[in-house]
């Protein structure tokens, strides 16, 4: 070892012509390329890199991935500072900067871990207990004291710099984790011709194949994985995904990841997103994530230099660096010889290996002949302030001591199942291996470690055989492939366990981050906290930043003792996504500013932003979502006021999103039959009619409404969501169906503003508007009427009586220039009316309440039939659609139909994507009926209402239902009722 620090002078896969200069905790070192924060702090000695959350106890690192609870830092500084990064996943690059957290006024001297000496006082559950009285202190003294000791690191209160990207894969097979078992698992896939994505969370793939001696097809496993990685990177049908991370799985083999593409740099380059969030679609996925090593429990064995044996190898073979100068092995596993043998070759023969198995493994007799073993041992206590200095063993005999700086301990293996846990499903206790599999997952093959097999040559080959499986799952021949020779090193599990009895439970950590000890588990039982949920929660259990991949395990196994059961009886709990941590920004992609995507503003923006409305995005657009007032509570009670304006009296709102398409020509009449379904032509000119689209497949595209000016001219208003595909499909129509029409179309969506002035007291402010010798009448200017018209002294504008709220109402285009004075102009003359502006809030409010579908309900996947439209379609004429939307499935009355539902209990929440079951009915798919499309409270019925597509809905109008929301808790009794809540007779648009 160089120096006084612990790099070898040779070996591992850093490049040592490169090296790298870094700070953590403002003092300079020096790594090399290949090398990560972790294994660079180790080399320079660097045992102290955190504390723990609640006893701030020093911490070193633990292990060699993202299982690690201890080394947690804050990476670089400024706008780009990131909390609770974990050293041991942190590529190492030239000018990093890093630093320690949790603590103060410094990592060496920490004055919180006063709270070590109150462990009585801050025992598992201490905090519902603690702060009950006096009951005054709470906001002023008990939840500021709470909220400032809270959380581990800071994050930065500057706007993140960086941008990220969302992009989308779709793959015959999705290959998670390019270890042993994922790279033989790809390559008998993409041997085969199929579309393969392989995803490695490492910059470069082998998994722990980088990390072992091990001899793979007669050369050494790092070169084997190289050639393996080449082959598939030469093949045209297999995408490799490095630094990539599979973070959630979804029904119907979704799956989201992570890509980090500049996370390894200072900063990214100049248009480059720092990470990429994807959408990755599989039609089969096999999860080869490997397995996290387990820790042992004994007292005190957190202290730095304690580490698991699999990551000692790990540093010792991938990054040259050894864990210490005098190292101990503990081990349960044969995995602890096998890391005795590497240090051995290494020129570091551990000073004992302390085995709680009775015998040594027969196939590490080589290393059982070169230093002292204790058998049927265990470690009773470890002595070292800020780092371990010193261990005492128990075996058959008397106990010994033994000075160390280093020990390196296996308790057994978990295989990462997260991604399989995603589906929830229970997970299936192997008494084999003595830890949880992944349960079984349609479309889902696990593979290597993650499926239990530890040992190489079982990895490789369960790896193979998944690939197999899956290419004959997806119908494509299957070619079979070499393995390559291993020498099988066993690496099996062992039984998770605790010894009690042979130490103070109190220093007994099971939990490292949390300081979660056996003691507490003990307490928790005693409490009558035994159910692994109330486990979890009342010690904090696994909820930290780790998931409880190092501590999980061996709690449940301390609560079987306790009770006397097994562990699978004792139960498990189940991963949640995303299995590691997620930068926001990633999840939110472009959404987080506008970056080049056009912005688009009404001509009334200006206006609202005035009035203090907040915006809503509507694909490009901005729209105002509601008109606060200074005696508003919140939002609901907003639109809830603005509805009322507007049925009682009158309202204002900007529809100038809407789709406008003007359709001229001698043709223009002939060309709108053709392609709408209904039958335009025979609207006459001054008047308004209902629009609906159908695609080819006979599916509803959109509807919207038109109004005919002239003869020959037509405006089509269609949904602001379906402006551009539907101006595109029309001129699809005009260019390649019937080209032969004489007939133009012209976009002119952003040439006019529009506003809608809707209730009882409509016509009185539109009067007021328009010139002479207009009358807006119920006689000259019914519901309906269209015209060009002038308003405001010659000011030329587009006047038609249309209705989406129910009430009297017109909608009155002008000019886009002359958009911004209308709306003042409105609200002027309007005042004695009392008129309001309204926002797409209670604009949704009211057409909820009059039955009109919108983007809920057309979704792509509903027709004209199933929302009450058959009627307005002309059956006696060629049109897009025609054909198939008249197929029996798409006419079947069992198919899900728009109708309305209404709790019994008008104060009970509905809320969309809700689930329809018949009363009394267990629920489950062969009950399910159909789901809630949109959800409102009305103000109008003083009850919450909703629109659904029920399974032959408008005949169950008068059944009693269950409104079943399991995910946000929602159970409620509803009626099925028509659609229209509000007038369906359509008396008060006549007024």
């Amino acid at each position: 070892m160089s120096g006084g620090g612990f790099r070898l002078g040779s070996g591992g896969l850093i490049d040592r012509s490169r090296p790298l200069s870094f700070t953590f905790d403002g003092r300079s070192y020096q790594g090399w390329a290949g090398d990560t924060l972790a294994s660079a702090l180790l080399a320079n000695g660097v045992r102290v890199v955190g504390r723990s959350f609640k006893y701030h106890r020093p911490r070193g690192v633990l292990s060699a991935g993202h299982e690690e609870p201890n080394a947690l830092v804050e990476l670089r500084s400024g706008a780009r500072r990131e909390p609770n990064v974990k050293a041991t996943t942190i590529e190492l690059y030239d000018g990093l900067v890093a630093s320690s957290q949790n603590r103060w006024p410094s990592l060496g001297f920490d004055v919180m871990a006063l709270n070590g000496l109150l462990k009585p006082v801050f025992a598992a559950g201490f905090y519902y207990k603690t702060f009950m009285w006096p009951a005054s202190f709470w906001e002023k003294i008990y939840e500021p004291v709470i909220r400032r000791a809270a959380g581990l690191g800071r994050a930065s209160a500057l706007e993140d710099p960086d941008s990220y990207e969302h992009s989308n894969a779709h793959c015959d097979l999705l290959v998670v984790g390019g270890g042993g078992a994922g790279l033989m698992a790809a390559l008998t896939a993409g041997r085969a011709g199929a579309k393969v994505i392989l995803c490695e969370d490492q910059p470069r793939l082998g998994g722990r194949l980088l990390d072992e001696r091990e001899s793979v097809g007669g050369q050494p496993a790092a070169q084997w994985a190289n050639s393996v990685a080449a082959e598939l990177a030469a093949m045209p049908n297999v995408r490799v995904f490095s630094r990539t991370s599979v973070v959630a799985a979804f029904d119907g083999g979704v799956f989201a990841a992570l890509e980090r593409v500049a996370d390894h740099l200072p900063e990214p380059p100049p248009f480059t997103p720092r990470q990429r969030f994807w959408r990755l679609v599989a039609r089969r996925a096999i999860i080869a994530t490997g397995a996290s090593e387990r820790p042992l429990a004994f007292p005190d064995n957190d202290r730095p230099g304690i580490m698991l044996a699999g990551a000692v190898r790990s540093y010792l073979n991938r990054f040259g660096v050894a864990a210490g100068r005098q190292i101990a092995v503990y081990t349960a596993t044969d995995d602890g010889w096998l890391t005795a043998r590497d240090l051995i070759k290494a020129g570091l023969a551990p000073v004992a290996v302390i085995d709680a198995r009775e015998k040594a493994p027969a196939e590490f007799a080589d290393v059982a002949k070169a230093v002292p073993v204790v058998l049927n041992g265990a470690v009773v206590a470890t002595q070292g302030r800020k780092g371990l200095s010193a261990i005492t063993v128990k075996g058959s005999g008397a106990a010994q001591n033994f000075a160390v700086d280093a020990l390196a301990v296996s308790g057994g293996f978990n295989p990462s199942i997260q991604l399989a846990s995603c589906f929830r499903g229970r997970p299936a206790w192997s008494d084999k291996i003595q830890a949880f599999l992944a349960p079984g997952v349609d479309g889902l093959h696990m593979a290597g470690a993650a499926a239990g097999l530890f040992a190489p040559g079982e990895a490789l080959k369960s790896g193979a055989d998944a690939g197999s499986a899956a290419l004959q799952a997806l119908g494509l021949p299957v070619k079979p492939v070499e393995l390559p020779a291993v020498r099988h090193s066993a690496a099996g599990s062992a039984p998770a366990w605790w010894r009690p009895g042979r130490g103070g439970d109190a220093k007994v950590f099971v939990d490292f981050q949390h300081d979660v000890t056996a003691s507490d588990v003990i307490l928790a039982h005693r409490e009558g906290y035994r159910s692994v949920e109330h486990l979890k929660r009342y010690t904090t259990l696994g909820m930290a930043t780790d998931q409880g991949r190092t501590a999980n395990l061996d709690a449940l196994a301390i609560m079987a003792q306790l009770t006397g059961q097994s562990i699978p009886q004792t139960g498990v709990t189940l991963a949640r996504p995303p299995v590691i941590p997620v930068a926001l920004g990633a999840v939110a992609g472009a959404h987080r500013r506008g970056a080049f995507k056009p912005l688009r503003e009404t001509p009334i923006h200006a206006y609202a932003l005035e009035r203090g409305a907040p915006f809503i995005d509507a694909g490009q657009w901005k729209r105002p979502q509601y008109f606060p007032l200074a005696g508003d509570a919140d939002l609901l009670a907003t639109a809830n006021r603005e509805v009322n304006a507007v049925r009682s009296g009158v309202g204002v709102t900007d529809v100038s999103t809407l789709g406008k398409v003007e359709v001229e020509g001698p043709d223009a009449a002939k060309f709108l039959d053709l392609v709408c379904a209904m039958r335009p032509s025979a609207i006459k000119v001054g008047r308004c009619g209902y629009l609906i689209m159908l695609r080819e497949d006979g599916f509803l595209k959109d509807d919207g409404m038109f109004a005919r000016f002239a003869e020959d001219r037509y405006v089509a208003y269609v949904s602001t969501a379906h402006a551009a595909p539907v101006y595109r499909h029309m001129q699809y129509c005009r260019q390649v169906l019937w080209p032969e029409l004489d007939v133009n179309l012209t976009a002119v969506t952003d040439g006019w503003a529009q506003l809608a002035i809707a209730g009882p007291k409509s016509p009185a402010v539109l009067q007021a508007l328009v010139d002479a010798p207009v009358l807006i009448t119920q006689a000259d200017f019914p519901p309906m009427r269209a015209a060009e018209i002038t308003i405001c002294g010659g000011v030329p504008a587009r006047l038609c009586a249309l209705s989406f709220s129910g009430e009297r109402s017109f909608e009155l285009g002008v000019p886009a220039g002359f958009g911004d004075a209308l709306i003042r102009r409105v609200m002027a003359v309007g005042e004695p009316y009392g008129v309001v502006a309204y926002g797409s809030e209670a604009m949704g409010v009211m057409r909820i309440e009059k039955g009109h579908p919108a983007g809920g309900e057309i979704n792509g996947q509903t027709t004209a039939y199933d929302l009450g439209m058959a009627r307005a379609l002309a059956r006696d004429k060629d049109h897009v659609g025609r054909v198939l939307c008249a197929r029996e499935a798409l006419v079947d009355p069992a198919r899900p139909r728009l109708v309305g539902v209404r709790p019994l209990d008008p104060n009970q929440r509905l809320r969309g994507g809700a689930h329809i079951i018949p009363a009394g009915a267990v629920p489950c798919a062969e009950t399910d009926l159909g789901w809630i499309s949109s959800a409102c409270w009305s103000p109008t019925l003083s009850s919450w209402i909703g629109l659904a597509l029920v399974s032959g809905g408008p005949d169950r109008i008068g059944e009693k239902v269950r409104v079943y929301d399991p995910l946000r808790g929602g159970d409620v009794a509803a009626e099925i009722v028509a659609s229209c809540f509000v007038d369906p007779k359509g008396e008060r648009s006549r007024v």
